[in-house]
């Protein structure tokens, strides 16, 4: 077989070596000095020591991401056009649990985008999962597969790069064939809206022998039902209308039932890897979110560039492809591109044993799931009838493996299949297959693979990171706790990486007080910092600069673009102030039962202006929430700070070098804080800040630089 694939270290792997020769031993200067002056400290001494001190920690944790990062390319054109028919058989996997938060029409562009795979359409299997077990996400699919008879050859006949039609119509004038097509989806969104808005299925819109399948719905709720599987789409037996053979299409909703635990997106992927054995046990596998349509028809092929590679096979469980946004506006506000995440730590990791697996866009070999490489043999699967999909028996095995009582007494979700125990469950699977041995690839494309829709409120982004950020705390002060099970079971440099990630909102705490000591302390005169004359000041100086440019240049690198590089960094700090500071304090109230972390949704669902805000580059608020008030209260200290400071260095002789550093930190909390300021104070859309969150703001304020002065 042909060279499928080349790699090649970063040549920046060197530059990144010997930056952290020298800024290690900077940071151990800056150390050194806190203790040399730890006799005087005073309580913002004190913290900032404290602070410095978790600063290097998550800095020595990141260094494994920079050591030998990995460039790969893919040659799918080599793969023997001949071979198209010996191809390994790949089932597509799609969750999706609320049809308010997560719009079926989307849902159903996803699956269609994947039905339309450049792929032996015998050989292809598209899984949704239903976690909402809701007849208005079934009904969305039946009239989905009816749509896919005509979507699936218009596609392949036009050679369609865009294959969700939600993602090929938009903004798009058609005409002729296409336009006819578009009629056809229109009609499709229109009756799916439809039944949506009216919240349950007119059965006078359904064919008579779907009568029943819907009445089935009145008998149970959505947290108590049965197993419910519907094969929508038979590839032996149904056909598009140029008459080739359609992909098969099968509907899934497991059971559930208030007694029986379901852990949430992980349990509903094993109910999936089970059903999906019993009815095609394909070899190959793709876990895709319900709003990552597929964007390069060749995807497939890309992964089997390395799934085919009999030099990787024996031990490669996964090939991940980034996550990437469309219509992400002019500045992405809400640093939705995650460009730190990809391509800069993936290529990290990648050059250790491999990246990290995310929940979409990911091939695994289904083997890797099933055991540890050495349980397992090269690329092996267990033929199954295709051709029988609906009969009694195949659908019988398959409510069995779907119901709520399968798991009891066996591994699944500890050491089969897709692994409980955190709300990650994706970072923990992934994380789990490679401290059993396996590997994994990251396939970074020019043309992205799948594209997906980011959150478009800056409450929706936070509520999201908030959930990452107390799963990653599961994993982290766990029994495998990555710095010391990965350590051992994968190697340091991946351990290291995996705790780095683990512990992604620590960050908040050196964040938090460096956004409030310096300011109380300048509020009240107290210089913390060395002063510009003294040489130490140049130490800060370095500190700060050399961090912010490595970061700039990593991302300028990738990809981006100044402006978004500065949006990028300006969410990282008000993620610290906010979903990180939160998400800690659920997790501790968590593990002293003072509190039930929950599992909530990020809604997808588009709203007019909320739409019409983001594109314009306005942040949304909209709403009274805890997260806004404790970043209002840190926008209006250092505000008042910085406003205070400059008068005080104005006024008073030698102010400015004394207190340069804390007005310096003022300064750059203020300057990121710009839209905070505007939706408090300047706003009047819908979007602004509520009216009682800045008051609440101010007030917490003023009791802050009381306290302070009681303090001080």
């Amino acid at each position: 077989m042909a060279v499928l694939h080349s790699h090649h270290i970063h040549p920046r792997a060197m530059l990144n070596r010997l930056h952290f020769f020298f800024y290690s031993a900077a940071i151990i200067a800056l150390l050194h000095r806190h203790i040399a002056v730890i006799s005087l400290a005073t309580m913002s001494s004190l913290l900032l020591f404290l602070a410095d001190l978790t600063l290097a920690f998550m800095w020595l944790l990141s260094q494994g991401f920079r050591w030998r990062p990995i460039l790969r390319r893919e040659f799918p054109h080599l793969l023997p056009q001949e071979t198209d028919h010996h191809l390994p058989p790949l089932d597509v996997f799609i969750c999706t649990a609320d049809p308010i938060k997560e719009p079926p029409e989307s849902v159903v562009s996803t699956a269609l985008s994947a039905m339309a795979f450049d792929y032996p359409s015998d050989r292809l299997s598209v899984y949704v999962s239903d976690d909402g077990c809701s007849d208005l996400t079934l009904f969305s699919f039946m009239e989905a597969a009816k749509f896919a008879r005509y979507w699936l050859p218009f596609c392949k006949k036009n050679s369609v790069m865009e294959r969700s039609p939600e993602a090929f119509f938009e903004n798009r004038n058609t005409v002729g064939e296409a336009g006819e097509m578009k009629v056809l989806f229109e009609g499709l969104r229109e009756r799916v809206k439809a039944v949506v808005k009216r919240g349950y299925v007119d059965l006078n819109l359904v064919d008579s022998s779907e009568e029943e399948i819907f009445l089935k719905w009145k008998k149970f709720t959505h947290r108590d039902h049965p197993s419910h599987i519907q094969v929508l789409c038979e590839s032996t037996k149904d056909r598009d209308i140029a008459g080739h053979p359609l992909p098969n299409l099968i509907y899934m909703s497991r059971e559930k039932r208030p007694a029986s635990p379901h852990h949430f997106k992980a349990g509903a992927l094993n109910a999936l890897l089970r059903v999906s054995e019993v009815m095609t046990n394909a070899p190959v596998l793709l876990t895709l979110d319900c709003d990552m349509h597929a964007n390069d028809p060749g995807s497939p092929q890309r992964a089997l560039c390395y799934l085919l590679d009999p030099d990787l096979v024996p031990n490669l469980a996964f090939v991940q492809f980034p996550q990437k946004y469309q219509r992400l506006n002019a500045d992405d506000i809400y640093g939705g591109e995650l460009r730190w995440i990809f391509p800069i730590a993936s290529r990290g990791l990648d050059g250790q044993h491999g990246a990290n697996f995310v929940g979409t866009g990911c091939f695994f070999s289904r083997r890797s799931l099933y055991g540890p490489p050495s349980a397992a043999t090269a690329f092996y699967y267990e033929s199954k009838s295709r051709s029988f999909l609906r009969s009694e028996s195949v659908l019988q095995k398959a409510h069995d493996v779907a119901s709520c009582r399968y798991e009891h007494g066996q591994d699944w979700g500890y050491q089969i299949g897709f692994r409980y125990g955190s709300l990650v469950e994706d970072f923990y699977t992934g994380y789990q297959l490679h401290c059993e041995g396996w590997r994994s690839v990251f396939c970074n494309p020019d043309r992205p693979a799948f594209l997906g829709a980011a959150p478009r409120s800056l409450y929706d982004s936070l509520v999201q990171n908030r959930r990452w950020v107390l799963g990653l705390y599961e994993v982290a002060f766990s029994s495998y706790c990555p710095l010391l099970y990965g350590t051992r079971k994968a190697s340091l440099i991946m351990g290291l990486c995996y705790m780095r990630y683990a512990l992604w909102a620590v960050w908040c705490f050196p964040i938090t007080v460096y956004a409030l000591f310096p300011q109380l302390a300048l509020f009240y005169d107290k210089p913390l910092f060395a002063k510009v004359s003294d040489p130490w000041f140049f130490l800060y100086a370095y500190l700060f600069l050399a961090s912010y440019g490595q970061d700039f240049i990593e991302f300028m690198e990738a990809g981006g673009v100044i402006r978004r590089w500065w949006s990028d960094q300006r969410m990282w700090l008000i993620r610290g102030i906010t979903s990180s500071a939160f998400g800690t304090l659920d997790f501790i109230l968590s593990k002293i039962g003072a509190s039930s972390p929950g599992f909530n949704l990020t809604s997808k669902a588009n709203d007019e202006e909320v739409n019409t805000l983001y594109d314009k580059g306005k942040f949304f608020f909209g709403t009274s929430s805890p997260l806004f008030i404790f970043m209002g209260t840190i926008a209006i200290i250092n505000l008042t700070s910085f406003i205070l400071g400059i008068v005080k260095a104005l006024r008073s002789i030698g102010a400015l070098d004394e207190m340069f550093i804390q007005l310096l930190s003022c300064g750059f909390v203020v300057t990121n804080m710009v839209p905070v300021y505007e939706a408090m104070f300047f706003r009047n859309d819908i979007g602004r800040m509520p009216r009682s969150v800045t008051n609440a703001s101010i007030l917490f304020t003023i009791t802050f630089f009381c306290v302070g002065r009681m303090i001080s």
